[in-house]
């Protein structure tokens, strides 16, 4: 008598929310064994604005109706000593780092990758918004991340950090779907979170500003906001505060809109002008140490490519080339305000083929 085949056994990184409940919803149509897992990240008892508590209620009410296993799992420390602290610690430095990325490569895709493999799972899946896409090169499996058909809600650039191992058991189930179409499927299935709102904020932290979350953070330190012409027209209150093209928060009067163009920790100077498109905010070049290739192989040099050096951005043309240890990136079209510290993502077509920190825009 044949044996029956073993399911394969998926844990479903669940937040609560439409989208990774439909992930979860879809694995288990597709016959996987499927256990939620709440991953427990954040949760100070200090703050009023975290939603931990009515997302881990809604991540059970999931489970329930979808009659799977749920499991919670606290990574925490790793949270703090991988994400938080990168965060605070460039901030202080000066530059302006990106935490979802970090979380994405250090906390998912790490951490509870090992901890589902270490409780007998065969793969992870979460409900983001890509393609995990497999072909054969070279006699070998290469997995290619692929921009989600939905380009409106593409994370493909939050995943840009992922390497072969972490794509080959990691699952994307709603990468091809539109956001619309997931709300559907999940109101048909009974979900109840089918019209529930996406989270914003920092990953895991909860609804809190951005700007509030850093002070809260890095202590304040008075200093001036000088003009491109060499013009002190105010005071800041810490020069890592401020991030490259912001507009508001420095409370400087006279009427007009300052953007940051640079700035300076020594000095702990804002550099600002009034121009949303000064030549001070478009460069067309970026230094990077290295890179991060997701096949694991570096392509030859010099090739053309599209990128992007923010989240949602249209991507646009560029020329790649190493001169010594150093990436350098060169758009044809003058980017604004490219900010150190932030990822710059490569793509051919809709793969991303790779991603750094950007290190400078020399000109």
């Amino acid at each position: 008598m044949q044996q029956k085949q073993r399911q394969k056994k998926v844990f479903v990184a669940m937040s609560g929310g439409v989208d990774s409940a439909v992930a979860a919803y879809l694995l288990k149509k597709q016959g996987f064994a499927v256990t939620g897992v709440y991953m427990k990240n954040w949760s100070d008892p200090l703050s009023t604005v975290c939603p931990w508590k009515q997302d881990i209620r809604d991540f059970k009410k999931i489970c329930t109706s979808l009659d799977i296993p749920h499991r919670l799992e606290s990574f925490e420390d790793e949270y703090r000593q991988k994400v938080v602290k990168y965060l605070i610690r460039g901030y202080r430095q000066g530059i302006t780092p990106n935490p979802d990325i970090i979380c994405n490569q250090q906390i998912k895709f790490k951490a509870f990758l090992k901890k589902a493999r270490t409780l007998g799972a065969d793969k992870i899946a979460t409900g983001h918004y890509a393609i995990n896409r497999r072909s054969i090169v070279n006699g070998k499996i290469q997995h290619h991340l692929i921009a989600a058909n939905d380009s409106n809600k593409d994370q493909s650039y939050f995943l840009a950090l992922l390497d072969q191992n972490q794509l080959k058991y990691s699952l994307f189930p709603i990468g091809s779907f539109k956001k619309r179409e997931v709300r559907s499927i999940a109101k048909k299935a009974g979900l109840s979170v089918y019209n529930k709102k996406d989270s914003q904020g920092i990953c895991f932290i909860g609804k809190i500003k951005f700007s509030d979350f850093i002070r809260s953070c890095l202590p304040k330190k008075i200093g001036d906001v000088v003009t491109t012409e060499g013009l002190t027209v105010g005071k800041h209150d810490g020069a890592h505060f401020y991030t490259v093209g912001q507009r508001h928060g420095m409370h400087i009067g006279g009427g007009l809109p300052y953007y940051v163009v640079s700035k300076n920790i020594k000095t702990n100077q804002i550099i600002v002008t009034t121009k949303p498109n000064s030549p001070f905010l478009l460069k067309r070049v970026i230094v990077c140490n290295s890179m991060h290739w997701i096949s694991g192989i570096k392509p030859t040099m010099p090739f053309y490519c599209t990128a992007r050096i923010r989240y949602r951005q249209k991507l646009h043309r560029c020329k790649v080339t190493e001169k010594g240890h150093k990436i350098i990136i060169e758009f044809i079209q003058p980017q604004r305000a490219i900010t150190p510290g932030q990822f710059v993502v490569l793509y051919q077509k809709r793969k991303v083929i790779g991603t750094s920190p950007i290190i400078t825009a020399p000109y």
